[in-house]
């Protein structure tokens, strides 16, 4: 990449050791906090400030605080023994006070504070015993020197082996070597916003005149924010066009599949669904690539848009994958299509890890004859022996597993197939655009009909009696339920229930046969075989772990109980009770928690009480966790911003890709005066594949 980076960046990618202050020990304990280079001591703002500014007394002041004041210097009353308080009478104004040393050597302290001089100290004053005491000045300046101490002094991230002053020193010096770079936002945009230059919003970052321009929400910041967000949405919305400028297949079908289908169903499909479906197939039958994202709550009826997309493939004389995270998963879809598949005719066929010898042969033959119409599998389907007769549509279900960068090696079995990426994780907008901003967004935002509400209730754990008596009933009845654990054996560390132990309880209350276990630990013939009897409804409770929390579907269970309820995730919750509510019996979750419960926990707990809407779920989700963790940092795939902040500046994401997708409409080889600045920002928030696709392109 450096091959290409414009001259004018030179200086902030040159060494660190070169900075003042820097030497190679000090530049490999940088290091530790991601700063490699002068550019990235630029993006390490200052977290807080200390204020320096003159004062002429600590009378009156509120104390403990930081104060600068200048003073004339008094006796010196060494320590008495050693290691003890080397005590200097001073005073400002208007009172005297004292500056206290410990373990300090008396020729350092007498040229320091030399009696009879002035000085201006500044510090952090305490009273001890009714006096005023500064404890080891943090600066001593001669009169003279006044003007060089900030009024505001700007606090930095430290790590081992690094100081404050190293920081500000070195701070300092790369910003004498920023350049100042041409405008890569939208003009009306910066007037809009009042937007200082890059080069100006820099300086006053690492100058900060207060606690007010510390917020994400200072003119500064957020315009630091903004070129951030746009370097990002812009390598997005490149990838995009790239793959928009790549001929696809325009994939007709005669619609006469998903007649059939659609005459077989017990129910009109939603509003939200068939807008879906309709924007799915435009996008198949133009010459471009498809690359949409289904976004759909828990139950929201995915899966039959999905298959709509698929016999699209299949009327136009194409085929179709569809790709799950986990086997459990695909044996699932597997499940809910062949019902569908029957109703049209169409051959559908399961590819896993455990496909092996001549029965994946003949697979792998009837794939590449066109004998299979429909592919269900899991990352197995990637695997180079794969081959398709004629791949149009690769759909994958995915849960945050899948980043940009797996996203085009999807379009690579295919020669030009079309992308539909499902996930059933409402996300809140800014990750949604974080993570997906390169591509188009359907969302299904209704439930389909036949799915009851689900009644949430937050029970203690000391109402556990009642809640096992309860299910006594329901059972009894015919209905079924779920017993969810949070974990699988007794650890000494934890108190939480195990699952094993949970059953046996269960167990010996409900009677023999009655209680189904699945865990994480069991063998995967165990734990199918186990599910299979709950699906069949020869067991009425199935005790788990979190393993049935995606996907799993059985109309006839309608009691989940969660217990320790507060040790979950918000989203987590919300996907586990979104397993109940799927027939047409009245629904409940129980929400069990062990007393007494944090703030976040109640509030968590609440707030699925109260709503059903995983999208609103998703925004307190975020507002309470963060994004890292709603999406899980380590695989999201989500860009790591060193300033912006994608909970509060969820707007400024929105603009940042209109202001991206628009820059490259007006001019999609960025060759204007204001494209030539966007490249450059592409360098320096080193966006390389940005920057390769724009070399290649």
């Amino acid at each position: 990449m450096s091959g290409g980076r414009p001259e004018v960046l030179f200086p902030l990618f040159a060494d660190l050791s070169g900075l003042a202050g820097v030497g190679p020990k000090t530049a490999a304990a940088l290091d530790h906090l991601d700063i490699e280079t002068p550019r990235d001591l630029l993006y390490t703002l200052p977290h807080s400030v200390v204020d320096r500014r003159l004062r002429d007394t600590v009378q009156g002041a509120k104390l403990p605080a930081t104060l600068t004041v200048e003073v004339q210097i008094g006796q010196h009353r060494p320590a008495h023994k050693k290691g003890g308080p080397y005590r200097v009478q001073v005073e400002d104004a208007k009172t005297a006070f004292q500056i206290v040393f410990f373990h300090a050597r008396g020729d350092y302290v007498a040229r320091l504070l030399p009696f009879g001089a002035r000085r201006i100290v500044s510090g952090r004053v305490e009273l001890f015993d009714g006096m005023a005491q500064m404890v080891h000045p943090d600066h001593v300046l001669e009169v003279s020197e006044a003007e060089t101490l900030p009024p505001f002094e700007p606090i930095y991230p430290l790590t081992a082996g690094v100081t404050q002053k190293t920081m500000v020193k070195a701070a300092r010096d790369a910003l004498s070597r920023a350049p100042e770079l041409g405008e890569w936002a939208d003009p009306q945009l910066v007037t809009r916003e009042g937007w200082p230059t890059w080069h100006t919003a820099m300086e006053a970052a690492h100058a900060p005149q207060g606690n007010a321009e510390l917020s994400a929400d200072s003119l500064v910041r957020r315009r630091l924010a903004y070129d951030e967000l746009f370097a990002h949405q812009l390598t997005l919305a490149l990838a995009r066009a790239k793959r928009r400028a790549k001929p696809g297949i325009e994939t007709v079908g005669n619609g006469a599949l998903r007649r059939k289908v659609l005459a077989a169903l017990p129910y009109q499909p939603t509003g939200a669904q068939m807008r879906a479906i309709e924007q799915i197939t435009d996008d198949m039958a133009a010459p471009k690539r498809m690359n949409r994202l289904l976004q759909g709550d828990v139950g929201s009826g995915k899966t039959f848009v999905a298959f709509m997309a698929l016999l699209t493939a299949v009327e136009a004389g194409g085929q179709g994958v569809m790709m799950a995270p986990t086997e459990i998963l695909a044996r699932q879809h597997l499940d809910g299509l062949q019902p569908l598949a029957e109703d049209a005719g169409v051959v559908l066929e399961l590819l896993t890890g455990r496909d092996k010898g001549a029965d994946r042969k003949a697979k792998l033959a009837a794939l590449a004859r066109g004998d299979i119409q429909i592919l269900v599998g899991t990352h197995a389907v990637f695997q180079k022996d794969v081959e398709f007769a004629d791949l149009r549509l690769a759909i994958v279900d995915e849960q945050h597993r899948f980043g940009v960068r797996q996203r085009l090696e999807l379009g690579r079995k295919g020669h030009a197939v079309d992308v539909l990426v499902m996930t059933a994780t409402p996300i809140p907008r800014s990750l949604a655009l974080a993570q997906y901003g390169d591509m188009d967004v359907s969302v299904l935002d209704e439930k389909p009909p036949g799915r009851t509400p689900v009644k949430t209730a937050l029970l203690s754990n000391e109402q556990m009696d009642s809640v096992v008596e309860r299910l006594r009933q329901a059972v009894a009845e015919g209905r079924q339920a779920y017993w969810v654990c949070p974990l699988v054996e007794e650890s000494e560390l934890s108190d939480l229930t195990a699952a094993e132990d949970r059953f046996k309880r269960l167990r010996a209350a409900l009677g023999e046969g009655v209680v189904g276990l699945v865990h994480g630990q069991m063998p995967p013939s165990e734990k199918d075989a186990a599910m299979a009897r709950f699906v069949a409804g020869e067991t009425g409770v199935l005790v788990a772990t979190t393993v049935i929390e995606v996907g799993v579907n059985v109309p006839n269970a309608s009691i989940m109980v969660i217990e320790r309820a507060e040790t979950f995730g918000l989203a987590q919750l919300h996907q586990l009770r979104g397993r109940v509510g799927r027939g047409a019996a009245a629904s409940t979750c129980l929400l069990l928690y062990q007393p007494p419960l944090s703030e976040s926990g109640l509030k968590r707990l609440t707030t699925l009480r109260e709503t059903e809407d995983g999208f609103r779920i998703s925004e307190v989700d975020l507002d309470m966790r963060g994004a890292g963790d709603v999406l899980g940092v380590a695989q999201s795939g989500l860009p790591r911003f060193r300033i912006a902040d994608l909970e509060r500046q969820a707007g400024l994401m929105k603009v940042a890709q209109d202001d991206a997708r628009k820059l490259l409409q007006d001019d999609p080889t960025l060759k204007s005066t204001r494209g030539e600045a966007a490249r450059v920002l592409l360098y320096l928030m080193k966006q390389d594949q940005a920057i390769q696709l724009i070399s290649v392109g």
